[in-house]
């Protein structure tokens, strides 16, 4: 979909605060990333949290003609969902991305500037 055509979607219902605070979202950084063998879309993502680090299956290999050019970058995740296995790996939180439920190119959510691993957003 072009961006001269893109018509945002109608606003989900509303949330409390308190609902959203319980979302742990955090700045890190991806060290790596790696084919999950057997999937023609997941690509597994090595991420820096500072304290610790983590897997994160994302389905990127459909969206990016290089996902292995997102290594190094600093994006957000939510950390705090149940870990959930996919291909036989296990996912430890979901990365987010803009635009794939629009059906635009997804792009990064990425901090203006260089952050520490682990900073919580919100």
């Amino acid at each position: 979909m072009s961006d001269e055509h893109f018509k945002p979607a109608p606003v989900k219902a509303t949330v409390s605060l308190a609902e959203f605070e319980r979302l742990d979202i955090r700045v890190g950084t991806i060290t790596s990333v790696a084919d999950v063998p057997g999937s023609d879309k997941l690509v597994r993502l090595r991420v820096d949290f500072g304290d610790h680090s983590r897997n994160i299956l994302a389905g990127l290999k459909p969206e990016r003609e290089d996902p292995q050019a997102i290594e190094g970058k600093q994006a957000l995740f939510v950390v705090n969902l149940e870990a959930r296995k996919m291909m036989g790996e296990m996912s430890e939180g979901m990365l987010f991305d803009i635009g794939y439920a629009d059906g635009l190119q997804p792009v990064l959510a990425i901090p203006e500037t260089r952050i520490p691993d682990g900073t919580r957003a919100g």
